[in-house]
């Protein structure tokens, strides 16, 4: 008797990967978004390669490794040996997201470089957390005697006014926290607090929606869409704009679904009358 399975779609994978908090898989959970763009990918064997790494780590930690030693020779091996970079010649290449792409060629973004220097940091015990720094990703690592902040595009530690001069650039923007006004002088530390798993994959996602939105592939954003809403169902906005990319692809019953959901509950923003005429155009269209 032959046993049959069912094998998951990538998104109900990806699904099941975020749908808790509570001990989320953040490289499964990056590795797992390739799989819309590579269908045979294989996330356990991309895993595999990590561990393979941490193990070549390992070896050379002296048993008495100090969190600074540690921090050092994972840079030495991340940034030198390996040959870890920022892909500065080729940046909106979408391959610069999936960590199974940036493994092979070494070339990355800040926060797919990130996602694997963290998965690295941690399995040497180190306490290292990822940055949502405004316009930039940034890793840091909690020492006994202080903070280092680190730049993953390049490994360099970034010192309070290194950090405080790329800060200047959004101080104006509307990134703030909520309880404060653009106006005020708000610390840095505020700005270095640690970024959640799912706000990482958040940003992952957000990242490529954007290089396919600048692309007009709206066949290629849809999936992104698709992941983004399973990664937070109450994002409203998401739902908007993949019901627009549906329109822009013809396909007026979907668009007109996605654009209900945002309608339904979303009451003040701007684009409100807008959306809910483009919804009665695409309506009339399929009658």
């Amino acid at each position: 008797m032959q046993l049959e399975f069912d094998v998951p779609t990538p998104l109900a994978y990806f699904s099941l990967l975020v749908s808790s908090d509570e001990h989320f898989p953040l490289l499964e959970a990056a590795v797992a978004i390739a799989q819309d763009e590579y269908p045979e990918l294989d996330v356990e064997q991309v895993l595999g390669e990590v561990d393979q790494l941490l193990a070549r780590i390992k070896r050379r930690l002296p048993a008495d490794s100090t969190s600074l030693s540690k921090l050092r020779i994972l840079n030495q091996f991340f940034y030198h040996d390996l040959g870890f970079s920022g892909n500065v010649n080729n940046y909106y290449d979408p391959d610069n997201s999936y960590p199974h792409a940036v493994l092979k060629t070494r070339r990355g973004i800040p926060i797919s470089l990130a996602v694997l220097w963290l998965e690295l940091a941690q399995g040497l015990g180190l306490n290292a957390r990822g940055v949502a720094f405004p316009g930039h990703f940034m890793v840091k690592v909690n020492m006994p005697k202080g903070q280092v902040v680190i730049d993953p595009f390049t490994g360099q530690s970034l010192s309070r006014e290194d950090l405080s001069e790329r800060l200047m650039p959004f101080k104006n923007l509307n990134d703030l926290p909520e309880s404060l006004e653009p106006e005020t002088d708000i610390p840095l530390g505020l700005y270095l607090q640690s970024a959640k798993p799912r706000d990482i994959i958040t940003r992952m996602l957000h990242n490529l929606k954007e290089v396919h939105k600048t692309a007009e592939d709206w066949q290629r954003m849809i999936p992104v869409q698709d992941r983004q809403i399973a990664l937070n169902p109450d994002a409203w906005s998401e739902y908007r704009d993949r019901g627009l990319a549906f329109a822009e692809l013809g396909k007026a019953t979907a668009a007109v679904r996605d654009f209900d959901v945002y309608l339904l509950n979303v009451t003040d923003a701007p684009d409100v009358k807008a959306i809910a005429l483009r919804a009665q155009e695409l309506r009339r269209a399929v009658l």
